[in-house]
C-alpha cells in the first residue's frame, strides 16, 4: 500500500513539474512576443509607407526596394540635382533605432534624428543630428578626423574603434536617443561606438564647438523625425526598426 502511495505521489509530482515547465515556457514565449511587439518595423523589404523624402509626400526613383533591401542610387549626370534625403512620415522623441547599412566604395551616408520639415531648411542635416556613415578607407571625409569617420556623432564625437566591415558586407546599427535620462548611444557591429548627451549645457558646448555652431535649428528639436542621407553616393538598408522608450 505504501508503495501504492509513493507512486502516485511521484506521478503527481512529475505532472506537476511538467505542467510548471509547460508554463514556463509558454511565459518565456510570450515575453519574447511582448518584447517583439514593442519594436515598429519601419522597413521590412516590402513597402516605404512609412517614408518619404524631405519636404515632399512622395518617394523618388532614386530610392528602390530590391529583394528585402532599401537602395538609394544618384541620379544619372545630366538629371535633375536635388536633395533626396528620406525622412520618416512620423515624429519620435525617445527611441531605440536598429538598421543594417552597406555603403559603397568610397561612399558617404548617415541617419539623422530629430529633423524638421520646416521651409526654412533645405535639407535634413540642417535640424537633425547625423551618426555618420562612412567607406573609412577611401572617403576622403574620413581624414578630416575621427568625427567624420562611421559610427561617429558627425563633427562631434569620434566612435570608440573602428568596426566596420569590408565594403560589400552590411554593419548593423543601433541608435539610443532617451532625453528622460539624457543620453545618447550609438553601438556599431555589436560595439559600442559613442555616448553623448543630447540636451542641455553638454549638448550646446559640442554642438558650439563644431561645424554646426550658429546654426538655426541645428539639434534644437526634440521630437523629429528619423531621416536617410543622400550624400551622393549608393547605400543600401535593411531591417529598418524603431522602438519608443
Amino acid at each position: 500500500m505504501r508503495k501504492v502511495i509513493v507512486s502516485i505521489a511521484f506521478l503527481i509530482f512529475f505532472i506537476s513539474c511538467k505542467q510548471e515547465k509547460k508554463e514556463s515556457s509558454e511565459s518565456v514565449v510570450e515575453k519574447i512576443e511582448m518584447r517583439e511587439s514593442e519594436w515598429e518595423i519601419l522597413f521590412d523589404g516590402t513597402s516605404l509607407d512609412k517614408w518619404k523624402e524631405f519636404q515632399n509626400d512622395a518617394v523618388g526613383d532614386v530610392w528602390k526596394i530590391e529583394g528585402d533591401v532599401l537602395i538609394y542610387t544618384p541620379p544619372s549626370e545630366g538629371e535633375e540635382k536635388k536633395n533626396h534625403d528620406l525622412v520618416t512620415r512620423d515624429e519620435y522623441t525617445d527611441f531605440v533605432l536598429s538598421l543594417d547599412w552597406k555603403i559603397s566604395e568610397a561612399g558617404n551616408s548617415g541617419v539623422f534624428w530629430g529633423v524638421n520639415e520646416d521651409a526654412k531648411y533645405g535639407t535634413g542635416y540642417q535640424t537633425g543630428p547625423e551618426v555618420q556613415i562612412l567607406d573609412n578607407d577611401k572617403h576622403p571625409d574620413a581624414k578630416a578626423g575621427t568625427t567624420h569617420q562611421a559610427g561617429a556623432l558627425y563633427d562631434m564625437v569620434s566612435p570608440a574603434e573602428d568596426v566596420t566591415k569590408p565594403i560589400g558586407e552590411w554593419n548593423t546599427m543601433v541608435i539610443t536617443v532617451n532625453h528622460k535620462v539624457n543620453m545618447g548611444n550609438v553601438i556599431l557591429n555589436g560595439t559600442e561606438m559613442v555616448t553623448f548627451p543630447v540636451q542641455g549645457e553638454e549638448w550646446d558646448a559640442m554642438v558650439a564647438d563644431s561645424k554646426f555652431a550658429g546654426w538655426d535649428g541645428f539639434g534644437k528639436f526634440t521630437t523629429g523625425k528619423i531621416g536617410l542621407q543622400d550624400h551622393g553616393n549608393i547605400v543600401a538598408f535593411r531591417n529598418i526598426k524603431i522602438k519608443q522608450l
